[in-house]
């Protein structure tokens, strides 16, 4: 069984996904990392993450052994990946990887923006996480505050909006609703609701096929 969750920053599809592959005993990959590492390493080697060649040669040369890195969970990170990502040869460069990821014998979870419309259109259940623009961005300043960071609300809500439009307006694999995706507006749940929401979407999915 393939499950793709796809859907932007901060909407909880990371929590989500990791969530349902314990969940269901499936290996998971947070596709985010990928991108992480790459716009990580061109800040390393002091690159021009708008460089599409250069990140494309990091891309293609990325170790999977370096996902592990905590460090790549990092708020700069993460802003940092939205702007390789939209490089067409960036997402060349890992779909490959991506694609063997979610084909190995007995499925997997994978998360990430293009999964159940680019990486794996023909997952056995696609699930698209969102929530309002504020809630996400209340969420993420309650994160980094909590971390010490002391961030404000009303930056994090530019950069959430921001990056959205970002992501849903490049020209290769832009955030989109897959047609066969299932909706979870998180907007007003706590993580436990989400989570049965998403294992309700599994199961009706399961029965369905059988």
């Amino acid at each position: 069984m393939i499950v793709a969750i796809d859907g932007p920053a901060a909407a909880g599809k990371g929590t989500l996904a990791k969530r349902l592959a314990e969940h269901y005993g499936l290996p998971y990959l947070d596709t985010g990392l990928l991108y992480r590492l790459v716009g990580r390493t061109m800040a390393e080697r002091h690159l021009d993450p708008d460089d599409a060649a250069a990140a494309e040669d990091v891309a293609g040369a990325i170790d999977p052994a370096d996902l592990g890195d905590i460090n790549l969970r990092g708020h700069e990170t993460g802003e940092l990946a939205s702007r390789v990502a939209v490089h067409p040869g960036v997402r060349r460069a890992l779909l490959d990887f991506q694609r063997r990821f979610a084909a190995q014998p007995g499925g997997a979870v994978l998360d990430g923006r293009d999964i159940g419309t680019a990486v794996a259109p023909g997952a056995d259940v696609k699930i698209y996480v969102t929530a309002s623009a504020e809630a996400r961005a209340r969420r993420r300043t309650d994160e980094l505050n909590a971390k010490g960071r002391r961030v404000e609300y009303q930056r994090i809500l530019a950069e959430i909006r921001e990056r959205d439009a970002r992501d849903a307006g490049r020209a290769a694999a832009p955030l989109a609703r897959a047609a066969d995706a299932h909706l979870l507006d998180t907007t007003e749940m706590d993580i436990e609701t989400a989570f049965r929401a998403a294992v309700d979407i599994v199961e009706r999915a399961k029965s369905g096929r059988a």
